[in-house]
């Protein structure tokens, strides 16, 4: 069993230095480490194998969470004490929760996921605010996907603000990292999946595919950027751009709130009688 250090770590250890330096990118890539903030973060970390290496928590949190502190323990995380000058100087939140995890890198390689044959899938292409990734790759993960690809184009998914705005999907189902567009398309449409574009001047609306019944299949949905949406040689690249009606006065949806709808219309209709995962088509 791994001990929690006895003492409070001091602000000056190499320890502390070294999770604060992976705040920044540079960083991350070259220790392949992440920071994981927060109780619900920690929670999934501790559970995901050996991904949790190192955790620092404050003496009333390590109380409060009690629970997670032994659950980092058996996955065999070294435990610090710290105080809340630590934590604040480690978080990249306003307000620390008291918990702060050090993780592995665990994005899956592109091949794998093709060779898994995923029915659901979201494409990240071109998407640059880490807030809208997490909060896609979270709703995936709410919806059934069984990955996320992020093309080489957009955010990079150990961002603090991505990690936390997932609210511990990351560590929940395979996301591959750095895939160039034409690749992630070429690849997924190789293994049986319908490349779906999601747009708001989209040419086929989705109220329409699915009364047509043709979102039964696997299907891969490709999101663009916040600002100006999906290049016109990435929307090319797909089977059809899709966009999700407005009903209302509303001038448009924001990505995260589109990539909900359109991955909760795949999967109703992949789980509806002929769809890709009915019981019949087990």
């Amino acid at each position: 069993m791994v001990p929690v250090s006895p003492e409070l770590i001091s602000p000056r250890s190499h320890r502390v230095a070294a999770a604060r330096r992976l705040g920044r990118r540079n960083f991350r890539g070259k220790e392949r480490l992440f920071l994981a903030e927060g109780p619900q973060a920690v929670r999934e970390a501790a559970a995901h194998g050996d991904t949790l290496v190192e955790l620092f928590a404050t003496v009333e949190a390590a109380e409060r969470y009690a629970d997670i502190i032994g659950a980092a323990r058996d996955a065999g995380a070294r435990i610090h004490l710290a105080s809340e000058d630590v934590i604040a100087d480690i978080s990249t939140t306003v307000t620390p929760q008291g918990l702060v995890g050090v993780c592995r890198f665990l994005d899956t390689p592109f091949q794998e996921i093709l060779a898994a044959r995923p029915k659901l899938v979201a494409v990240l292409a071109h998407v640059r605010d880490p807030g809208n990734a997490g909060t896609v790759l979270r709703c995936a993960d709410a919806a059934g996907a069984e990955a996320v690809v992020l093309t080489d184009a957009s955010v990079d998914l150990y961002n603090p603000k991505a990690v936390r705005a997932s609210v511990g999907s990351l560590f929940h189902l395979p996301v591959a990292v750095g895939v160039p567009v034409e690749q992630a398309v070429s690849g997924l449409r190789d293994a049986g999946v319908r490349l779906l574009a999601a747009d708001g001047a989209g040419d086929r609306d989705l109220d329409d595919e699915l009364d047509k019944g043709t979102m039964g299949g696997p299907t891969a949905w490709v999101f663009g950027n916040e600002a100006w949406g999906l290049p016109e040689e990435t929307r090319a690249l797909t089977d059809a751009v899709v966009r999700v009606p407005i009903h209302g006065k509303a001038e448009s949806l924001n990505l995260a709130t589109a990539a909900a709808v359109c991955l909760y219309a795949s999967a109703r209709a992949q789980r509806a009688a002929g769809g890709c995962r009915s019981v019949t088509g087990n």
